[in-house]
């Protein structure tokens, strides 16, 4: 039985992440991934927070009041907006608010801000925007 997206999840602010310390390896990692130029490994590529904020934006997907199926989502759109890179050695924690959740031509339209942080001090390295969609069951004609 399918579920309701819950539109009072706007503006919903999850607390943050456990810090997560950036690795040179994992620097390299995420780089060879993408392909791009690992360097030394001190400093990260742009898209590289893309490895927290996913984490982050999945507990939010998967809270059972939200009524999102993530089962049968599609990646719809990312942005980054930088204020510093992401080097190794940062410790870094995401918060993710909920900007908007719609239902559009029955799927499920979901948007995420992750706010990307150092844990000591709070300072801001990256926003990330991501938006989601659950796309219909089957029989409920096309996307």
């Amino acid at each position: 039985m399918p579920t309701t997206l819950n539109r009072s999840f706007v503006g919903r602010v999850y607390p943050p992440t456990r810090p997560y310390e950036v690795g040179r390896e994992k620097i390299r990692e995420f780089a060879a991934a993408v392909g791009a130029d690992p360097g030394d490994g001190l400093v990260a590529p742009p898209t590289f927070p893309i490895v927290l904020s996913m984490a982050a934006e999945r507990v939010v997907a998967d809270d059972p009041g939200l009524g999102f199926d993530f089962s049968r989502v599609l990646h719809r759109d990312q942005r980054f907006d930088a204020v510093r890179p992401v080097c190794a050695g940062d410790r870094l924690t995401v918060t993710v608010e909920v900007l908007d959740a719609e239902t559009l031509s029955g799927n499920d339209l979901l948007v995420l801000r992750g706010h990307v942080r150092e844990a000591e001090g709070g300072a801001l390295v990256c926003t990330t925007t991501s938006t989601l969609v659950s796309r219909r069951t089957a029989g409920q004609g096309a996307l």
